[in-house]
């Protein structure tokens, strides 16, 4: 199946069997995940903090995102893989198409990119060289640093009408789908309802979009020093390594001194 051909199967669930995504950053996570039967692996810009130790994503650069694009990719997935447009390498249209088509040569089949209806030119741009975008609205956090923090969104009618504005013109740029992050799920469900493509929530409510999106760490326990309120832990690998190194220290610590000569 082609990435078009992925990206519009996505694009048809709209209304349908929800969305069942995660990030992925590695080989090994992407090919346990596919097997799993994930339907998206988006390989985050989230990867700054969660495998790069970097305090937000506002440091992570394109040749960060290639090298981890390029390792989800060995692992030849039937889900789709989403690349992240990282900050500043997508401020015009013309540099936008040439950053996604540098994703797009180290193995990703679609890529994302923050904002709505600023943003509408330069997924017209993509789109049209025939890469398939999904859009990212509600809290931005390539914007966190203007922003002042991590903020719920949608809370008020002016905000849930300015989300609804970008949305609508994503879909008309061209976007097979939109995450929703830290939206209200009033406000989410609201642009869900009104919009022709899938919707991708992540801490944005329960049931409220078309599908979700969720940190691979967060899901399963391997960076407990910081995991979202929103967050639903299936695992805690962190304590499972742990374990693990304790045991193997032991054993190697505890056994018989070497033979002197």
């Amino acid at each position: 199946m082609t990435a078009l051909d992925k990206a519009d199967a996505l694009r048809r669930r709209k209304g349908g069997r929800p969305i069942a995504a995660l990030t992925a950053y590695d080989y090994p996570t992407a090919r346990l995940l596919d097997e799993a039967g994930v339907d998206m692996l988006l390989v985050g810009d989230s990867l700054g903090m969660v495998v790069l130790g970097m305090p937000d994503t506002t440091e992570v650069t394109l040749a960060d995102m290639l090298h981890h694009i390029a390792a989800v990719a060995r692992a030849k997935p039937q889900a789709l893989v989403v690349g992240d447009l990282p900050i500043h390498t997508y401020d015009t249209p013309e540099q936008a198409l040439a950053t996604a088509r540098s994703l797009v040569a180290a193995g990703a089949e679609a890529v994302k990119l923050e904002g709505g209806v600023l943003q509408a030119e330069k997924v017209r741009a993509i789109t049209a060289a025939g890469i398939p975008v999904v859009g990212h609205l509600g809290m931005l956090p390539q914007s966190v640093i203007e922003e002042g923090g991590y903020h719920k969104t949608g809370k008020t009618p002016a905000q849930a009408a300015l989300l609804l504005a970008d949305a609508t013109a994503l879909v008309e740029a061209g976007v097979c789908a939109i995450v929703l992050e830290s939206v209200l799920a009033a406000s989410a469900r609201d642009i869900t309802r009104r919009i022709a493509v899938p919707t991708i929530g992540i801490g944005s409510g329960e049931a409220a979009c078309d599908g979700e999106v969720a940190v691979v760490t967060d899901l399963i326990g391997s960076f407990p020093w910081f995991v979202p309120p929103f967050a639903r832990p299936e695992a805690n690998v962190a304590e499972s390594i742990r374990g693990a190194t304790l045991k193997y220290v032991a054993r190697v610590t505890n056994r018989p001194p070497s033979p002197t000569p």
